[in-house]
């Protein structure tokens, strides 16, 4: 959350007035398919290609689009996140696009989520991405200064509730969310957005949004129950906290990504035997899970690509884990933190003009047909060596095995399987279960195993 520049998690909130009771809804994306893509600066064409090509097939449940709004001019990656105006008008693509790709995505079996700058909007003036002219508090034919709130000073408490959600964030101009006017506003830009298909938000900066001010603009909208999933960032000993949220969608629970990094860099994997409410996180019904998002990746607090197989097998454990939604991050190389999309964000191929492309990572992938495949199963025949090999079933419906040793592992494990030959989806290759329930198999140091019940052929 501290930073110099703005961040897409760091921002300031507005004034809250009508108090409205959330009302708890079902916060975890509906259907059987609950992982998100998470293409960070894709633009909507290259979107579109990838739910056709990828993430419909691989059984993605939703993806999640970089905001669409016009916004300031400039090349880093944070300018997404200072909107201008509320017209799909931002380097990603326009309209037009926008609408084919939300089609296109919805065609492959695909949900679309949009990233929804709600909080804010920018920190100067100038001529957006779409042709419009603005200044700070000052938006024509959208915003003027009596929107904003009445401090224009920097956050400076997080101990202090008022300052967290009036204040100003590196100098961003603050929506006074608590005003008819902001709340009917931002409502329109939503429904707007519903009326090309959107299937549902990430709130962006919520935790400087009054919850009850969340719950009013959400309760405007045309489908009130769309999926919701705010981003509040856990501070211990901070006035606002993510629990605070629940009742309007999903929390994002970052101590989820925050002690996945320890515990893979320099813990012990038996330590995860009860993770997520066992550790004292949001309930597994309202949280959104990650290894790491568009912010952390380049703030230090989690893992991210650059961490090799530590990387690769927190997404295994996340997916196979019966804990919260997961959202798979997707970006690109950088050594600049501050550096905007390949491109201007057109992905020609996975794995050139520095995209990471981690959704399509083969081990991380074949993951979401495990998840999906073993959805409402509980985790069993939980094992450990103490150390830094683990494994675990979902009931009858998966097993899964994480080698995270410096050296190999053979060993037989017991699981709730029927006997039957199954696929190890990580490799590849088949194993066999016996009429006890147990498979032996050979895990090389840093890799894992994962099987599950109707995939038996490779």
């Amino acid at each position: 959350m501290a930073s110099s520049r703005p961040l897409s998690g760091a921002l300031a909130l507005a004034a809250a007035a009508v108090v409205m009771a959330p009302t708890a809804v079902s916060a975890a994306p509906p259907g059987t398919k609950d992982v998100t893509a998470v293409l960070f600066e894709w633009n909507f064409a290259s979107v579109a290609k990838e739910c056709t090509n990828t993430l419909g097939p691989a059984g993605y449940g939703y993806v999640q689009v970089s905001p669409p709004a016009e916004h300031i001019q400039g090349s880093q990656w944070w300018t997404s996140y200072q909107p201008v105006s509320y017209k799909i008008a931002g380097r990603l693509g326009d309209r037009a696009a926008f609408r084919s790709m939300v089609n296109t995505c919805h065609t492959a079996g695909v949900k679309v989520v949009v990233d929804t700058v709600v909080n804010h909007m920018s920190a100067g003036s100038g001529t957006g991405t779409g042709g419009s002219s603005y200044t700070k508090y000052d938006y024509p034919g959208l915003y003027s200064s009596s929107d904003f709130d009445d401090c224009t000073s920097q956050i400076s408490n997080y101990a202090d509730r008022w300052n967290v959600q009036h204040c100003e964030l590196v100098g961003l101009a603050d929506l006074d969310t608590g005003e008819e006017y902001v709340r009917k506003t931002v409502a329109g830009y939503m429904n707007d957005l519903l009326t090309l298909g959107v299937d549902g938000f990430r709130i962006d900066a919520a935790k400087h949004i009054d919850t009850a001010d969340l719950a009013n603009i959400k309760s405007r909208l045309t489908n009130p129950g769309v999926y919701w999933k705010q981003e509040v960032i856990y501070g211990s000993g901070e006035a606002v906290q993510p629990t605070e949220y629940t009742g309007n969608g999903d929390v994002q629970e970052f101590r989820y990504a925050y002690d996945l990094k320890r515990v893979f860099n320099s813990e012990n994997l038996a330590y995860l035997k009860n993770y997520g409410e066992g550790w004292g996180y949001l309930s597994s019904s309202a949280a959104g899970v990650f290894v790491d998002n568009h912010d952390t990746e380049r703030n230090g607090s989690t893992l991210n690509y650059k961490d090799g197989a530590n990387y690769t097998l927190a997404n295994v454990f996340m997916l196979a884990y019966p804990y919260g939604s997961p959202d798979i991050d997707s970006g690109y190389e950088w050594s600049d933190a501050d550096a905007g999309p390949p491109n201007g964000g057109a992905v020609s191929a996975c794995w050139q003009d520095g995209w990471k492309c981690q959704h399509a990572w083969p081990e991380i992938l074949r993951m979401v047909a495990f998840r999906n495949a073993t959805r409402g199963a509980a985790m069993t025949d939980w094992w450990d060596n103490g150390g830094d090999a683990i494994a675990f079933g979902r009931g009858s419906k998966g097993y899964v095995a994480i080698n995270h040793e410096s050296a190999s592992l053979t060993r037989t494990y017991q699981t709730s399987l029927a006997a039957g030959t199954y696929c190890n989806v990580q490799n590849n290759t088949t194993v066999t279960v016996n009429g006890s329930g147990q498979l032996t198999a050979t895990l090389a140091a840093n890799t894992a195993l994962a099987v599950y019940a109707g995939k038996s052929s490779c």
